[in-house]
């Protein structure tokens, strides 16, 4: 018996999200008295175990098969409920990112088995208490979830990783699952890159400046991309301006878009609807800068600059380039 991890990775480079898995994990496997095992899916998988051990992982088991050279959830599923049927751990723990949840929603498929998604805190036992994040942020759940299995998903940047006192080097075992032509119907067949605020990810930006309605229009998002490249960060956007076709969607902060926990947050012309707080709770601080005070005064903001946009953002960057930020 174990408590059983999955990761996300890329060509066995482990991020934030996965860490925070693993950092919940072994807190979870101690107080339930278990090993911590981690599973990861694809080529390259191999590479995780140094990381991986830095969080008490003792073993870690790499699914290789050529169906999984790409991302596909059935699969994936389908993989992580062969070695469920092997170690019979009690619990499986995943990251609550688009394609996490999407996974254990087909393990959950599967196994027969209740499935917790985005959870904050959750406490072993035959009946497991968990708390979890409903209606984008804005509702707060506590429940129990039944079974000698537990199938939880964290929400994202709810957790600080934190590696275990004394690494170890995890034992690194291989396993090729058996998959069928239904499994593998639904796969990634082609990766496009896309990046922001020159050359920044949405994702991983230590500072994003978002503009939303405020804006008025595309060519609007001049001094928000002006902003954001003096201070080597990312430009986002919310829902109304995917929408109304000023920006791409890669570029939406929210519930249906990027979720960000960047150091500080700019929120320019963004009215702070539920759905967009949900995409960039996880950051350190919020600035908003906005009209109308009753919006910018909000509580999910740290600071506000009551203002329009078009006005105050070129203001701040000709500061920080009398500063020497170019």
């Amino acid at each position: 018996m174990a408590v059983l991890a999955l990761l996300e990775h890329d060509n066995g480079a482990i991020g934030d999200v996965a860490t925070q898995v693993l950092s919940f994990g072994a807190a979870y496997a101690a107080a339930a008295g278990l090993p911590l095992h981690a599973v990861v899916i694809g080529p390259g998988g191999e590479a995780a175990a140094e990381p991986a051990g830095r969080f008490g992982v003792t073993t870690l088991h790499v699914a290789e098969h050529e169906g999984l050279v790409a991302y596909a959830p059935q699969a994936i599923a389908r993989g992580v409920a062969e070695l469920i049927g092997r170690l019979s751990p009690v619990a499986v723990i995943g990251a609550g990112s688009e394609r996490g949840n999407e996974v254990f929603a087909h393990l959950g498929a599967i196994t027969d088995l209740p499935f917790a998604a985005n959870c904050i805190e959750a406490a072993p036992g035959e009946v497991a208490q968990v708390t979890r994040v409903r209606w984008g942020g804005s509702l707060l759940e506590e429940a129990r979830v039944h079974g000698a299995l537990k199938l939880l998903t964290l929400a994202p940047h709810s957790f600080e990783a934190r590696p275990a006192a004394a690494a170890a080097q995890p034992a690194v075992e291989r396993f090729t699952p058996v998959l069928s032509d239904v499994d593998l119907a639904v796969r990634v067949v082609e990766r496009v890159q896309t990046q922001t605020g020159g050359g920044v990810s949405l994702a991983s930006a230590k500072v994003v400046v978002s503009g939303g309605r405020g804006a008025g229009s595309a060519e609007g998002f001049a001094p928000i991309e002006e902003l954001a490249g003096l201070l080597g960060g990312a430009v986002g956007c919310s829902r109304a301006v995917t929408i109304a076709g000023w920006r791409s969607h890669t570029d939406q902060v929210g519930q249906t878009g990027t979720k960000i926990a960047p150091e500080i947050y700019i929120a320019c012309g963004i009215s702070g609807a539920t759905q967009h707080m949900a995409g960039c709770k996880g950051a350190k601080r919020i600035l908003a800068v906005n009209t109308d005070p009753e919006v910018a005064n909000t509580a999910d903001f740290d600071y506000a600059v009551i203002g329009d946009l078009h006005q105050v953002l070129p203001a701040i960057s000709a500061e920080l380039r009398k500063a020497g930020l170019k």
